[in-house]
Formats: C-alpha cells, structure tokens, sequence
C-alpha cells in the first residue's frame, strides 16, 4: 500500500470522524435558538439530500444497472431504518448531555457483532467474546457514574435505542446496497428520511420555521459540516486505508463530542464514566482489529 495514500486516508477518516462528532454540539445549540425535533430532521436531511445527489451524479452512469428493487430497498432504507435511528438519537439529545448520549450510541459496534454472531454471519471467537464483555462493562460503568440523581432514564432509552436501531440499519444496509456506488446510496438513504420526516412535520402541524435566525445556522451546519461533508470524506478515505483501519479511526467521533461539550457546554463526565468510555472505546477498536494471519512456512 502507497504510504501517502495511507497517510491521506488516515487524514480523511479523522476528519469525517471530527465532522460526526460535532453534530451533537450543533444540535444542542439549534435546539436552544428554538428549533423543534422534526423541523430540525426534515431540513437536514433536505439540504443533504441534493448535495449528495450533485456529488453522486457527477460521474455518469453511476447508477447503470441498478435494478429498481435495489434502489427501492436503499430508499426505502433510508425511510424507516436511518429515520428511525435519527429520530431517536436527537430524541433523546433533547434530554441529555451530548457526551453521555455519544457514549451510549458508541455501544454499536458491539451490538453489531452480537446480532452477526446470532444471524450467523460471522463466527465467535476469544477477542470478540473478550471486547463484548468490556464493551458491556463499560456501558454499565457509564450509566452508573451518572448517578441517580439528574440521571434522565428516558433519554437514555431513547439513547440506546438509537444504538440498537443503528445496528439493524448497518447490518440490513450490508445486504440492501447491492451494486450502488455508496455516494448513490447515501443520496437515496437522505432523500428516504427527508420524506419521512417531511410528512410527519406536515401531518402533526410541528414544521415551524419561526425559531431565531441563529438556527438556520445550526442547520447548515448540521446538514454540510456534520452529514454531507464526513459521509465523502469517510467513503474516500476508506477506499485508501480499507474499512478495519477506518472503522478503528472512526472511534474518535464519540471523543470529539465529550471535547465539544466540555468547551461548548461545560459538560463533564465523571471519573467512573470516563473508564467506563475508555472500555466502550476500546472494545470498538478490538472488534475492528483484524486477526494477525499467521507467517508462510517455507518450502
């Protein structure tokens, strides 16, 4: 492997990675210039949805020979699968800090793994096993370092449940995308949610755009900074490190935000939620290490 081309992913998967993990921050503030949990998904994914469609098209062909049950399926997955994920994770960011959200939806790649184990995708072994059960025991060192006090249990419902509907929509998704190219996909995915979000803002009379000019700005940034720009940057990286080095960088999106929300926010974990991160973390990194193959004899 060219070392710069390496050296250039590595950069690219870092900087998608940094980009994800300011979303929580730009969320928090759109929700304090006022803007409302639909409202908020539905221009989004409005303004990603086009962009991504401009970038996806400017090869021609790309979509050649894609049979319309495929790009039914990648829409489709988009309108139930990351619309529901989506919904939930801003959900639960409207009652809970944005580093302890990160961390609870962090818990997905272990999760991942589970349900490949139990679908028989992939086989158990000792360093998965090892990595579930550090995951587990950080998660449960996260929840019990928030106390019981402040502690808000349906946001942390709402927080898991994002980490679990998250994991079906990664392991549908490695079977509905067929032949589309990933820009493609990510297009069709954001122009599904956009629709779902458009027709339950419409029909429950919750689309408001009269929140302070300030959200707009919020906005943008979510749509640009935090979905278009890091879905390119990380598919272009991966195509230059591979998906176990990009998935392992990828790892720094959840400690963007905890740093985002401390400078931003003031928000702080405490020292047993931050152990706690450090084995959610570390087990992701694990399950995405792959297995050292062992040396070839000589004849």
């Amino acid at each position: 492997m060219d070392p710069a081309a390496h050296r250039l992913g590595s950069a690219l998967c870092i900087a998608s990675a940094i980009a994800f993990g300011a979303m929580a921050i730009f969320g928090k503030l759109a929700y304090d210039a006022g803007v409302g949990l639909l409202t908020l998904l539905f221009v989004r994914f409005s303004i990603a949805a086009p962009v991504l469609w401009i970038a996806a098209l400017r090869r021609p062909g790309r979509l050649s020979g894609v049979s319309r049950r495929t790009l039914l399926s990648a829409f489709a997955l988009g309108a139930v699968g990351y619309a529901s994920q989506a919904g939930l994770y801003f959900a639960a960011l409207a009652r809970m800090d944005a580093s302890l959200l990160s961390m609870l939806l962090y818990t997905f790649p272990a999760m991942v793994v589970v349900a490949a184990i139990a679908l028989g995708r992939e086989t158990a072994s000792r360093r998965r096993t090892g990595a579930l059960l550090v995951s587990s025991g950080g998660l449960a060192l996260v929840l019990l370092g928030a106390g019981a006090g402040a502690f808000d249990w349906v946001g942390a419902a709402l927080g898991f449940g994002a980490a679990l509907t998250y994991t079906a929509y990664i392991l549908v998704s490695d079977r509905v995308g067929g032949d589309l190219e990933a820009l493609p996909l990510s297009a069709l995915i954001t122009t599904g949610a956009a629709i779902t979000f458009g027709v339950a803002a419409v029909s429950t009379g919750t689309l408001d755009t009269g929140f302070a000019g300030t959200g707009w700005l919020w906005l943008a940034a979510i749509a640009i900074v935090s979905t278009v720009t890091p879905i390119t940057l990380f598919f272009a990286g991966l195509r230059r490190v591979g998906p176990s080095t990009a998935s392992i960088l990828s790892t720094l999106e959840p400690l963007t935000t905890v740093a985002l929300a401390f400078v931003v926010f003031g928000e702080t974990l405490t020292g047993l939620q931050l152990a706690g991160a450090a084995l959610v973390l570390g087990a992701a990194v694990l399950l995405n290490l792959r297995p050292k193959l062992p040396e070839p004899r000589p004849a």
